[in-house]
């Protein structure tokens, strides 16, 4: 569960009565597709013919550029979403970071999920003791991904949901 009880309304777009822009809301969009692509490779080293992760990505870049209908994208997120459930380890969370960024469309808060299952994909990868330092330079990479106008905001959105999202935000 990446999504809180009580909703930030500085990640609820305007067209839901929150405060987030349309602009905005694209950009953490781009965001959460950088950290997803990322990691994709961790996906794709052995499920190669599977491109419904590629595609969830691929959706949440044309949306973010206003070129797909949100509910197609969501869509496309939710297919990402099935290629993770059947598998395990970093495969499955570089997957589900995928499903998570195409998903922003709809909800912006979904951001986190991407990135969050990026940082899980990388330490389920990494070799027995290096899970930690590994997690944590993922963390400081996506970091420097960061839409300068929504720096602030995210980090402190990470600070807020860091328990609910494995606490991988933390140091």
């Amino acid at each position: 569960m990446i999504l809180p009880a009580v909703r930030d309304p500085r990640l609820v777009s305007l067209k839901r009565g929150g405060t987030l822009t349309e602009a905005d809301h694209r950009l953490l969009a781009v965001w959460a597709a950088t950290c997803a692509e990322h990691v994709l490779h961790l996906f794709e080293e052995s499920n190669g013919g599977d491109s419904r992760p590629r595609d969830a990505i691929e959706a949440a870049w044309a949306w973010a550029r206003g070129e797909a209908k949100m509910m197609n994208t969501r869509a496309l997120g939710g297919h990402a979403m099935g290629a993770a459930r059947p598998l395990r380890g970093a495969a499955r969370f570089a997957a589900y970071a995928a499903g998570q960024a195409a998903c922003v469309a709809h909800v912006p808060e979904h951001d986190l999920g991407a990135a969050a299952y990026a940082i899980k994909a990388v330490q389920a990868a990494a070799p027995r003791g290096m899970e930690k330092s590994v997690g944590l330079a993922e963390r400081d990479w996506q970091r420097q991904q960061i839409p300068g106008g929504l720096y602030d905001l995210v980090l402190e959105d990470q600070a807020r949901r860091n328990g609910i999202c494995w606490s991988v935000f933390g140091d």
